[in-house]
């Protein structure tokens, strides 16, 4: 059966990297924006790969709904979570089991932190401030983990059905 990729992205990179994904699997593979559809019939998929970015140390709300609204047939399902965010390390980490249901985090095939992106151009004032303020950044900034993307596709790979 085909893989799904549902996401929620702010700026773009968990996109980007939901395509990256996409074009690295074996299976036909589908993406959903999660801020662009209501309801998905999760019954044609047997391997749903959830991604999100994280801002002020959470995960999009959209995606942490889908997760708990979909919680007992998601455990019914090959999954794979990721997460796209600037914070490196145990606080990554952190940010991660954060993001989604510890029951589906166990359940996971696969999991991965991206890394993530500061994009100056896609962000308003008050959050071009804030980035400015917290992350003493003041330009775009690109640190997605090409290593890490690699990595998940390939245990995606070895256990697709």
């Amino acid at each position: 059966m085909k893989i799904l990729i549902v996401y929620a992205t702010r700026h773009g990179c968990t996109e980007k990297c939901a395509l990256e994904l996409k074009n690295g699997f074996k299976k036909e593979t589908e993406i959903l924006n999660l801020k662009k559809v209501r309801n998905i019939n999760l019954d044609n998929y047997d391997n749903i790969i959830i991604g999100g970015s994280i801002h002020i140390g959470k995960i999009q709300k959209k995606v942490k709904q889908f997760c708990l609204k979909n919680l007992d047939l998601l455990k019914t399902k090959r999954i794979g979570l990721f997460i796209c965010c600037m914070a490196e390390g145990e606080e990554a980490d952190s940010e991660f089991k954060r993001a989604f249901p510890e029951e589906l985090i166990q359940h996971a095939t696969a999991t991965g932190i991206f890394g993530g992106e500061f994009n100056f151009e896609k962000m308003n004032f008050i959050e071009r401030a804030m980035i400015k303020k917290i992350a003493k950044v003041d330009k775009s900034v690109f640190k997605v983990n090409k290593e890490s993307i690699t990595k998940f596709i390939q245990q995606i790979n070895e256990n697709v059905v």
